[in-house]
C-alpha cells in the first residue's frame, strides 16, 4: 500500500482554528532583511540603513575599548623607554607577558561590538593559546596606535568643524568670518557619514583579523565538523528507518483493523450492544491511528523529505494558532541534516509563540547567506523569553549545535522576540 502524504507536526490549537498562510488578513510585522552580524556585513548594506543602525556606534565602541589595554601598556612602558638602556627591551617583553592573559580575555569580550557571531571552539582556559598571544602582542605593540588615530580622526575632525562657530572667533579682521565658520560646520556634518564608514571599515577589518587568529586551526575545526556530520547523518538515517517502519508496519495494520471493525459493524443490528461496543473499538482504533501518525510526523515529516524546507515551513506555519507568514526562499535543496534542524527550529519557535508570547502575528524567514542557512522566527509578543527558564530553547540550541550551527534569541521585555538559527550547509 502506498504512503499517504504526511504533514508537519500540529501545533497547539488552544487559541482557535489554525490560520492559513495564504488567507491570513491580520497585519504582519515587516519582513526585514536578515540583520547583519558583523560590521563588514553592515557596510555592504544600503547606506541609509547602515547610517541609521547601531553599527557605527558599535564600531566606535570597539575601537575605543581597544585603547584601554594599549594605553595601560604605553603608560607602564613610558618610564622604561625614557630611561633607556639595555634593559628596555627585556622589561617591555616582561610587561607584555604579564598583561597577556587579561588583555587576551578582554579582546574576546570586546569582539562582540564588531562581530555578533560567537567564537565557537574558543579555548576555555584562563591562559591563552599561542595564536591568542600573538594577536595580543601585535595589538599592544602596533595596532592600538592605529585604533587611536582612526578614532581621533573620526571624532575630532567632524566635531571641531561642527563646533567652529562656537570655538572660533569671528569678528576681528584676519580671523574667520561668520559665513566661513558656518561653512565649516556644514563640512563637518558632511564628514559624519564618512567618519562612520571609516570607523566601521577599520573595526570590521580588526574584528575579522581577531576572529581569524582566535579561532582554532582550520584543519582541526574541519575534522571535528566532519565527525559531527557523520554522527548527525547516522542519527537522521535511523530516524528515517523508524519512520518508515512505523508507516509501513504499525500504521497499515491499524488502518486494516479500523476497516475490518467497520465491516463487522455492518453485520450487526444498528443500536445493539454488540454494535455499540464495536463502534467504541473502532473509535479507539482511529484515535490510536491518529496518535501514531502524529508520532511519525514528529520522527521525520514526509513533507520535508518530499518537497523540501520551504514547503515544510509553509505547512507548519499554516497550522499555527497565531497568524504566521512563511518567507523561506532557497534556490536548491539542502543537506538532509540541515533541513531537519531548520524545520524543528521553526516548529519549536512557532509552538513557543503560540504558548508563551501573547503575539498577534509572527513571521518565519529563511535565506541562504553564502554557505550558511539563516532562519529567523520573529513575533510581536511581549518578549522576555529566557532559555534558562525552560528546556525548549536549550534543546533547540543543542540540536542546531549538533549540525555545527548557532542559535541566538533576542527577546527584550516588551518585545519583539527573534529566534535566529545559522546553520552551515557545507562542512
Amino acid at each position: 500500500m502506498g504512503r499517504e502524504p504526511e504533514v508537519s507536526p500540529a501545533l497547539p490549537t488552544s487559541a482557535g482554528p489554525a490560520a492559513s498562510v495564504d488567507a491570513v488578513t491580520a497585519p504582519f510585522p515587516a519582513v526585514a532583511a536578515l540583520a547583519p552580524q558583523t560590521a563588514l556585513e553592515a557596510l555592504a548594506g544600503p547606506p541609509q540603513r547602515f547610517l541609521a543602525s547601531a553599527w557605527p556606534w558599535r564600531s566606535l565602541a570597539y575601537l575605543l575599548a581597544g585603547l584601554v589595554p594599549g594605553s595601560a601598556f604605553a603608560a607602564v612602558l613610558t618610564p622604561v623607554r625614557v630611561m633607556g638602556g639595555p634593559a628596555a627591551v627585556p622589561v617591555s617583553l616582561a610587561v607584555a607577558a604579564v598583561l597577556l592573559t587579561p588583555v587576551a580575555r578582554f579582546e574576546r569580550w570586546r569582539l562582540r561590538y564588531a562581530d555578533r557571531q560567537p567564537l565557537r571552539g574558543l579555548p576555555g582556559g584562563w591562559w591563552p593559546g599561542w595564536r591568542e598571544a600573538g594577536h595580543t602582542l601585535v595589538g599592544l605593540f602596533a595596532l592600538w596606535w592605529v585604533d587611536l588615530l582612526v578614532a581621533a580622526a573620526a571624532i575630532g575632525g567632524p566635531v571641531v568643524l561642527i563646533l567652529s562657530p562656537v570655538v572660533q572667533p569671528t569678528a576681528p579682521e584676519g580671523e574667520a568670518t561668520l559665513a566661513e565658520t558656518f561653512a565649516g560646520s556644514a563640512v563637518g556634518l558632511l564628514l559624519v557619514p564618512v567618519a562612520a564608514y571609516t570607523v566601521s571599515a577599520w573595526a570590521g577589518a580588526r574584528a575579522a583579523m581577531a576572529r581569524a587568529m582566535l579561532l582554532p586551526q582550520e584543519a582541526e575545526t574541519r575534522e571535528i565538523a566532519r565527525s559531527r556530520a557523520r554522527l548527525v547523518d547516522a542519527f537522521e538515517a535511523e530516524r528515517r528507518r523508524i519512520e518508515r517502519d512505523l508507516h509501513d508496519g504499525a500504521q497499515q495494520r491499524l488502518v486494516a483493523l479500523s476497516m475490518k471493525l467497520g465491516l463487522a459493524g455492518l453485520d450487526l443490528p444498528p443500536g445493539s450492544p454488540a454494535a455499540l461496543r464495536l463502534d467504541e473499538a473502532r473509535e479507539l482504533a482511529g484515535q490510536a491511528l491518529g496518535e501514531l501518525r502524529e508520532l511519525i510526523r514528529g520522527v521525520h515529516p514526509q513533507v520535508l523529505a518530499d518537497r523540501g524546507l520551504p514547503a515544510a515551513v509553509r505547512d507548519v506555519a499554516g497550522r499555527s494558532p497565531v497568524p504566521a507568514r512563511a518567507d523561506v526562499a532557497l534556490d536548491r535543496r539542502l543537506p538532509e541534516r540541515v533541513e531537519a534542524a531548520a524545520y524543528y527550529v521553526a516548529c519549536e519557535a512557532l509552538a513557543n509563540v503560540a504558548k508563551h508570547s501573547g503575539a498577534g502575528s509572527c513571521t518565519v524567514r529563511g535565506r541562504l547567506r553564502g554557505a550558511r542557512l539563516v532562519l529567523e522566527v520573529a513575533d510581536d509578543g511581549h518578549g522576555g523569553a529566557d532559555p534558562a527558564r525552560g528546556t525548549g530553547l536549550t534543546g533547540l540550541a543543542d540540536r542546531v549545535a549538533a549540525v555545527g550551527g548557532t542559535l541566538t534569541v533576542e527577546s527584550p521585555y516588551g518585545g519583539p522576540t527573534t529566534v535566529r538559527a545559522e546553520i552551515p550547509c557545507e562542512w
